[in-house]
């Protein structure tokens, strides 16, 4: 029997229906203080998250002593952004309670569905990012590998999402209003993290020159622990998530004194650093608590670091061999100084072995080429908030460029374009090149993404390390996105197929077969039907809109950008409600497109294009010539819960960015693995997306990202595409009359205006194609039989979007790390 299986014979963690319904009163009573009488249902599901997280203790000590006795390496993620969704669902499913759970609660009289329903949604990333990052812990434990998740506990989230005359309101995301069950903190793990001040050099014993930081200020980290379960292991690995505090919470003296601010004011300081996610960084009071939030929580996440490989192997100078940190994107690349000055001026190594200690510990993912998402920072913000750092960035920039000079003889316009330092009036600090240049390899996340990376963004590094450059296309767990998103697909596949899916979803190469079964397509289209009613009853709740769910549902749902061209599909709307106006006996396939997504705050023209959407949907939907052919829906506040019954509800997936714009995108592969078709571009990760499903399985339109640069290049002019076709020009033109905006001609015209004067995301040009391609999605949904064929194939073929995979290409190509098991 495992040391877990013989402990929780006798402890609380046994898994029998009677012993959940003991554990499950027991909680309600101890912990809510509250009697089954007189408990609410936020009470209930308070005492469940107790009793599922009582199970997974055990295997979190376990697993902790594990490791440390295995001296395992392990992978830190590094990551800004951890946008893990609900947790009693995923945490039920990973342990196997689910029916036990079931019977136990029924058995009270009380249900599961309506409890899960009751968890708020932990706000913590802004969305693909952090939706990543969260599917990679969940792989990573699934898989074995001993992993660290480390980011920063918000306070309060990105934010939700309210809907006001069509305007997107932000309303403040209070996630942790009634606490957090799954969190576990530990104060006894708090780090000091400088800000300010200035340095100075002086000389130690061994007449070493040696730099000692002199810092305005001093805020402290405290660790908050949340444990990551794998699905089908007893391995529970650990997100790590930083909340800042001052040193003392109240100036007694101050108060006494009457200065009854003045008390508080350093702790109201310290704690504003990791108040919320993502502040507006348009001020400049904004930019400087952004770069001190991502200083604050790799600081404190290297400096636990340190503590453990001192623990463990009892030199700070074997850290790489105890730790190998990925960072996720930009945002923590602060962190290769950081470790820099904690090996040099703390610990006092060499600079040379500090270097290969660093450039051995870091790898890079990017996840964008937009320039403008390649993060730089003010020198002189820098100098201010970090001014050993920047020292420390001068000299790597220093020792990097006579590295560059001596391969690129006599190139002084490459040397400054791969300068981490940019010149001008305004140099910057470019936090890409920082990552880079102090990592020992860098990644894209889709095959399209990193070419271009090689060819563009980061070309003069490609050609100085050519191999140090791979691709490592993203992934999704189906755990969440298939097993709890789509249960009736889950036990469809279940009751179908051999093996555990759930752990290799290669395996769903086995329903390619049952594609041609007539028989086995019924009970699939069962299958999208009840997803597509659910949707509906949640749509009319929420919003009032009454669909039908025997239409196809068209969804585009992800965050907002002009990239992302949400305003080509309104385009096509439009269009298609033209046509409808002009034949009324005109044959289609009756839609409903429905919208989901959340724009940035002070993004003002994607707030724009969601005031569109509301503005054409109250046309469109009033309308009774068109509104038995065409709704129009957008659901409020899209986040990692609100996403799970539109995934599984979706004939049509909206993937219909610029070429060449969109690093991979994670929703394709969420709709995919759900059994929707993809209408989409060849970006991102589009274009493996199509080449597993098969060319035939996947609506391709648009120009492809060489073309896009073409047409750039030559001095693409939009006003040229929009005289040529009737179609496009009468949309626009309806937009700017007024038509959609009760009359005013002004609320749309910085919107019309840039895409005839410039649409640099080349709507204009995309427009006829894309149309062109949903009229054969209308002819092919005729054919109900061939267009469930296709889907069926789809979810066969998607196994290798998993997270699983994509951890797995980590672990054996970068990080080299091996799976270290706990048995229980």
């Amino acid at each position: 029997m495992s040391q877990i299986a013989e402990r929780s014979l006798h402890t609380r963690a046994a898994r029998s229906v009677e012993a959940l319904r003991s554990s499950f009163t027991d909680n309600l009573f101890y912990l809510t203080g509250r009697s089954f009488q007189k408990a609410t249902t936020a009470d209930f599901y308070t005492a469940l998250a107790y009793t599922v997280r009582d199970r997974m203790l055990e295997r979190f000590i376990l697993t902790g002593e594990n490791y440390k006795h295995n001296t395992a390496r392990t992978v830190c993620y590094f990551s800004a952004e951890f946008l893990l969704g609900p947790h009693l669902g995923n945490n039920i499913l990973n342990l196997g309670l689910r029916d036990n759970l079931d019977e136990a609660l029924r058995g009270m009289g009380l249900d599961l569905e309506t409890l899960l329903q009751q968890e708020q949604e932990p706000g913590l990333g802004n969305g693909g990012l952090g939706r990543l990052a969260a599917c990679y812990l969940d792989s990573l434990a699934t898989l074995e590998i001993p992993a660290i998740g480390y980011g920063i506990r918000y306070e309060f989230g990105l934010f939700d999402q309210v809907i006001k005359d069509g305007w997107q309101v932000e309303v403040t995301d209070a996630w942790l209003r009634d606490g957090n069950p799954w969190e576990l903190p530990k104060r006894q793990r708090r780090y000091p993290v400088k800000l300010g001040g200035h340095t100075e050099s002086w000389r130690d014993e061994q007449d070493r020159l040696r730099v000692r930081w002199v810092s305005d200020s001093t805020v402290y980290g405290v660790a908050y622990d949340t444990p990551i379960l794998g699905y089908g292991v007893s391995n529970v690995n650990l997100l790590r998530l930083w909340k800042s505090e001052a040193h003392d919470s109240f100036d007694f003296q101050a108060f006494n004194l009457g200065d009854y601010y003045g008390a508080v004011e350093e702790m109201v300081a310290a704690e504003n650093l990791t108040k919320v996610l993502y502040p507006n960084d348009d001020p400049e009071a904004g930019k400087e608590l952004r770069l001190k939030q991502q200083y604050f929580f790799v600081s404190c996440s290297l400096q636990d670091m340190v503590r453990l490989t001192l623990r463990d192997l009892g030199s700070v100078s074997r850290f790489a061999e105890k730790f190998v940190a990925q960072l996720n994107d930009t945002h923590p690349a602060i962190a290769i100084p950081e470790l820099m000055r904690l090996l040099v001026d703390e610990h006092a190594l060499p600079w040379e072995a500090a270097w290969d200690i660093t450039r051995q510990s870091f790898a890079y993912t990017n996840h964008t080429l937009l320039p403008e998402a390649l993060e730089t920072w003010p020198l002189e913000l820098f100098r201010r908030i970090l001014p050993r750092h920047l020292e420390i960035i001068e000299e790597i920039n220093r020792r990097f460029l006579d590295e560059v000079r001596l391969r690129f003889f006599d190139d002084e316009a490459r040397v400054a374009r791969m300068s981490l330092i940019s010149a001008g009036p305004e140099p910057r600090v470019r936090m890409a090149h920082l990552a880079a240049v102090g990592s020992f390899a860098i990644n894209g996340v889709a095959t399209l993404h990193t070419e271009l990376l090689k060819s563009t963004v980061l070309c003069d590094f490609h050609a100085l390390w050519p191999d140090k450059i791979s691709n490592k296309t993203n992934g999704v767990t189906p755990r969440r996105f298939i097993a709890l998103a789509n249960p009736p697909l889950a036990r469809l596949i279940e009751d179908t197929l051999d093996g555990d899916w759930l752990r290799n979803l290669e395996s769903l190469r086995q329903l390619e077969p049952y594609a041609d079964d007539a028989g086995f397509r019924a009970r699939w289209r069962e299958v999208k039907l009840s997803a597509k009613q659910a949707l509906a009853a949640s749509m009319a709740q929420a919003t009032g809109i009454a669909v039908d769910p025997a239409s196809l549902f068209d969804i585009q749902a992800k965050r907002f950008h002009e990239y992302k061209r949400q305003h080509l599909k309104v385009l096509h709307i439009i269009s298609l409600y033209c046509r409808l106006k002009s034949v009324a006996d005109l044959d289609i396939v009756p839609r409903t497109f429905i919208f989901g997504g959340k724009a940035a705050p002070g993004y003002q023209m994607a707030k724009l294009i969601i005031k569109l959407i509301h503005c054409v949907a109250e046309v469109v939907n009033r309308d009774p010539q068109v509104n038995q052919k065409m709704k129009v829906v957008f659901i409020p506040d899209f986040n990692v819960k609100n996403a799970q019954p539109i995934y599984p509800a979706a004939d049509l997936s909206e993937q219909i960015s610029t070429a060449g714009k969109e690093a991979s995108g994670t929703g394709n592969m969420k709709f995919s693995m759900n059994g929707a078709l993809t209408i989409g571009t060849l970006d991102g990760a589009n274009v493996e997306i199509r080449e597993a499903v098969g060319e035939e399985n996947f609506f391709l339109f648009g120009l492809t990202a060489a073309q896009v640069q073409e047409r750039l290049r030559d001095g693409y002019q939009p006003g040229r595409m929009i005289e040529g076709d009737p179609e496009l020009r009468h949309a626009l033109e309806l937009i700017e009359a007024g038509f959609f905006s009760h009359g005013d001609p002004q609320l749309f015209a910085p919107l019309t205006r840039k895409l005839r004067g410039e649409d640099p995301y080349l709507v204009c040009a995309d427009y006829r194609a894309y149309l062109d391609c949903q009229d054969t999605v209308d002819t092919c949904y005729r054919d109900i039989e061939q267009w469930t064929r296709m889907s069926v194939l789809n979810v066969a073929r998607i196994g290798r979007f998993s997270s699983d995979r994509a951890i797995r290409e980590y672990a054996e190509d970068i990080w080299r790390v091996q799976p270290v098991p706990v048995r229980g």
